[in-house]
Order: C-alpha cells, then structure tokens, then sequence
C-alpha cells in the first residue's frame, strides 16, 4: 500500500471570509426603507449600508453618472 502525504491547503483558503454574510446581504437589498426609492437612490443607499459595515459596494447595479451639459456656448 503507497501512502501519500496530503497536498497543503492553499493560503488564500486559510484567510476567514472578510466579506458580509448572506443575511447581512439580504438585509440591504431587501431593506423595506428603499421600496419608495428611485433606482438611483436606491443604489446610493445599498453604497451607503454596505459602507456602513465596511464593504466597498463597487458592483452597481445600474449606470449612474454624472449628467454633462451638451449645450457649446451661446453665439451674441
């Protein structure tokens, strides 16, 4: 019988989870305050509750930019 010395675990799976936990999660996404929001300020509002436990939300769900004046200038 050839017995096998186990493989060592990976260091990345040695780190505990640093992320929200899934309640947390559902928490924020389903929190009742922001069914009376716009898109947009809903979106704000999950930034704003995952940065409240520490979490960069850079995942957003909709494209939210600032608005640019297209206008050139006014000819006298």
């Amino acid at each position: 019988m050839v017995t096998t010395e186990p493989l060592p675990i990976p260091r990345a799976t040695r780190r505990p989870w640093s992320g929200p936990s899934s309640a947390q999660a559902h928490a924020i996404f389903h929190a009742e305050e922001t069914r009376a929001l716009t898109p947009e300020q809903r979106e704000r509002w999950w930034a704003t509750a995952f940065a409240e436990i520490g979490v960069d939300y850079d995942f957003p769900t909709i494209n939210i930019k600032a608005v640019r004046s297209t206008r050139q200038g006014v000819a006298a």
